[in-house]
């Protein structure tokens, strides 16, 4: 069983799937994926992300603004932590920030990531946290803020061993999507290698991001296997541990959903 930790379904073409979202998921329980969480980047799209949830067992999701939103409504702290309160909702994010895309005065990504922690500490949640040429700023004001109350991953991680090693000191869990298995990807792997076995998650990021030998197509959870398969290996695990791992360390930082408490996920955290 695995756990496909971050998607964005919403954002996913069907077209390969004949336009049927039905068949992406059974597409993905065939290969092994038996939840997934999917992660709202911004408001105009948190009301789609949360019918999925509630449509499918197998689907829980998230709330927040991606750092690099530029359009949409700009949720304040109070609202976050109501929306929040969702059962389906499992954490706060993706938040963080984004400076390779993103240029000039950016107090106003930093004040927006700030307010998703401190909603995320009201909330009782986790965060999701995105970083990207950031490295100093993201690690500062994770401590400021206290992640280590409210615990969090640091998703699609891509940076050196250093700032994973500081994100572990807070408590936090770390990420691997399918760049791990890129060719050119070396140096991550040998971070990947050195993450502990209990902080350890995989993802796809759907639709971004497909994992070789799928790299430039529309990439879905089924393919989070491929990810779960590369890290097994360079790890020096079976396949069916490395998942075991994971799908362990998701019930511990996400909870087990509601809908799911009786399935073989119960007594995980």
């Amino acid at each position: 069983m695995l756990i496909d930790s971050h998607c964005h379904l919403d954002r996913i073409d069907l077209k390969p799937f004949d336009g049927d979202r039905d068949r992406m998921m059974q597409a993905a329980a065939e290969a092994g994926v038996d939840h997934m969480l999917c992660v709202c980047i911004d408001m105009n799209n948190y009301a789609q992300v949360k019918d999925l949830a509630a449509r499918y067992e197998q689907v829980s999701c998230s709330v927040g603004v991606h750092p690099s939103a530029r359009d949409g409504h700009e949720p304040s702290e109070e609202e976050l932590v109501a929306m929040a309160g969702d059962p389906g909702v499992v954490a706060i994010g993706e938040t963080g920030l984004d400076y390779h895309y993103n240029e000039g005065d950016l107090e106003w990504q930093r004040a927006r990531f700030r307010r998703h922690l401190r909603a995320a500490r009201a909330a009782g949640k986790p965060v999701i946290i995105h970083t990207r040429d950031a490295r100093r700023d993201t690690l500062d004001i994770l401590k400021e803020e206290g992640v280590r109350d409210t615990g969090g991953v640091l998703h699609c991680f891509t940076e050196d061993w250093d700032t994973a090693h500081a994100g572990l000191d807070m408590g936090l869990y770390v990420s691997f999507s399918g760049i791990v298995t890129f060719r050119n990807a070396q140096a991550l792997r040998d971070v990947a290698r050195q993450v502990p076995d209990d902080r350890l998650l995989v993802e796809t990021d759907a639709p971004y991001l497909a994992p070789m030998p799928y790299r430039g197509k529309t990439n879905h959870p089924a393919w989070v296997r491929h990810v779960a398969e590369c890290l097994a290996d360079v790890r020096g695990v079976p396949l069916e541990r490395l998942a075991e791992q994971t799908t362990a360390n998701y019930g511990r930082l996400f909870g087990v959903p509601a809908h799911r408490a009786s399935r073989s996920l119960a007594g995980v955290g």
